[in-house]
C-alpha cells in the first residue's frame, strides 16, 4: 500500500510568523523530509540561503531528493542550499552568530520515523526496539529496556513519558526480559496497565515516548538550541519552534520568557498557535502540536 504523503505540520502558520523574505537566510534546524524546507525554499529565492540539519540519514536523504526536484522547478529561483548532517544541538558550532533571519525547528517525529517498522519507534507494526534517530551511533531502547534497573526506568517513564503508572509498568519490564521488540514491550504495558476509560491513546504511548527521548537525548537538545537560538538570529530575525507535548513545549514557553525578561526576544505568541480544525482533520499528527515564535530584539 502506497504510503500517505508527508504534510508539514502548522506550514502556512510557520511561514507567516518566520516573516520569510527573498534573500533572506533561514536555518531549518529539523529538516525531516523537507515539507517546511520546500515551502521556505520558495519564499527565500535565489539570492536566499537555506541551512538544513538532520542527525537521521535515511531522512535526510529523502529530502535532499525532494529539494532537488523542487530546484529543478525552480531554476535560478532556488535559494543556495546547505545539509548539515548533524543534530540541531550542534547549531551554534555550525552557523555564524547572528547571521540568521530565520530559525524553525519541529520538535515531532517524522512520518518516515514512525511508518518504517525496522526504526522502532512505533508499536503499531512490529520492529526492533531501536528509536535512535541517528541509526549510526548511541544507545538503543532495548539496551535501555534491558539493562536500566526497576528504579530508573520507573523514574524515566514517570518523567518524560508523564506515566502515572510508571512503577507497575517498570516492574512487568524487568520481569519479562530480554524484550526485543516493539511487539512485545507494548502487549507487555497493555497487560498491566490497559487503557482506563476516557483515554484516547494506546496504553503503551506514554513509554514509548519516554524511551524515545531518553535514547535521543530529545529534552537536552532542545535546552542547547534554545541557549543558542538568539545568538545566530540578526536584529529583527525570528525563531519559530513546534512542540508536541507538554515537556517540549514548558521548555520553550520557559525560554521564551526569560529572553524576554532580558530584552533579547520579543515574544510573538501570547498563547501557542495549534492547528485549525481543517489541518486537524486533513492531518491526525497536528492536533497535538504547538507553535511559539519570539523576533530577536
Amino acid at each position: 500500500m502506497e504510503r500517505p504523503q508527508h504534510i508539514p505540520v502548522l506550514l502556512e502558520e510557520s511561514l507567516n510568523y518566520l516573516n520569510v523574505q527573498p534573500g533572506g537566510v533561514v536555518c531549518d534546524a529539523t529538516l525531516g523530509l523537507g515539507g517546511h524546507s520546500a515551502a521556505i525554499a520558495r519564499r527565500l529565492g535565489g539570492a536566499g540561503k537555506l541551512i538544513c540539519f538532520d542527525r537521521d540519514p535515511e531522512a535526510m536523504a529523502k529530502a535532499q531528493a525532494r529539494l532537488a526536484a523542487v530546484a529543478e522547478e525552480l531554476g535560478e529561483d532556488m535559494p543556495e542550499v546547505r545539509y548539515v548532517p548533524r543534530a540541531f544541538s550542534e547549531a551554534a558550532s555550525e552557523i555564524e552568530p547572528g547571521t540568521l533571519d530565520g530559525l524553525l525547528a519541529d520538535f515531532g517525529v517524522s512520518s518516515l520515523q514512525l511508518d518504517e517498522a525496522h526504526r522502532g519507534f512505533s508499536f503499531r507494526a512490529d520492529g526492533p526496539l531501536d528509536m535512535r534517530m541517528d541509526t549510526r551511533s548511541g544507545e538503543t531502547a532495548e539496551q535501555v529496556v534491558n539493562q536500566e534497573n526497576e528504579e530508573v526506568l520507573a523514574d524515566l517513564i514517570y518523567e518524560f513519558g508523564e506515566e502515572r503508572r510508571s512503577r507497575r509498568i517498570a516492574r512487568a519490564i524487568v520481569r519479562a526480559r530480554p524484550i526485543t521488540t516493539t511487539a512485545e514491550l507494548a502487549g507487555i504495558i497493555s497487560a498491566v496497565a490497559p487503557s482506563m476509560k476516557g483515554d484516547k491513546i494506546h496504553p503503551a504511548t506514554r513509554t514509548f515516548q519516554a524511551l524515545r527521548i531518553r535514547v535521543n537525548d530529545e529534552l537536552g537538545e532542545i535546552q542547547s538550541l534554545l541557549k543558542s537560538a538568539g545568538s545566530l538570529l540578526k536584529p529583527g530575525g525570528r525563531v519559530v519552534l513546534i512542540s508536541f507535548h507538554s515537556l517540549e513545549d514548558r521548555l520553550v514557553k520557559d525560554a521564551f520568557r526569560d529572553a524576554g525578561k532580558a530584552g533579547i526576544l520579543e515574544v510573538l505568541t501570547k498563547k501557542p498557535v495549534v492547528a485549525n480544525e481543517q489541518e486537524s482533520l486533513r492531518n491526525p499528527r497536528s492536533r497535538s502540536a504547538k507553535m511559539r515564535a519570539a523576533q530577536k530584539v
